[in-house]
């Protein structure tokens, strides 16, 4: 049970991060958890594709700002002002 909470807040701190990252701020808890998580899979998925490895807490939280950014990126071609 405790893990999900874990995954929950490296979500949450992976989408934050992202939010500072690309456009300078957060998007707030509920939005950076799910901007972290689905970041998370991204950058798994471009990890694996690319071969690189990653371990620990470190490397999760890496892999899923990673992933938060290339998927911000992606939205903000979709999305024009």
């Amino acid at each position: 049970m405790w893990v999900y909470l874990i995954w929950i807040l490296l979500g949450a701190v992976a989408g934050w991060l992202a939010g500072q990252l690309f456009k300078g701020h957060g998007f707030g808890f509920i939005v950076n958890v799910i901007v972290g998580i689905v970041g998370a899979f991204l950058g798994g998925w471009l990890f694996g594709l690319l071969g690189i490895t990653t371990g620990g807490w470190i490397g999760s939280l890496i892999t899923a700002v990673v992933g938060a950014v290339v998927l911000l990126w992606i939205i903000s071609l979709f999305k024009k002002k």
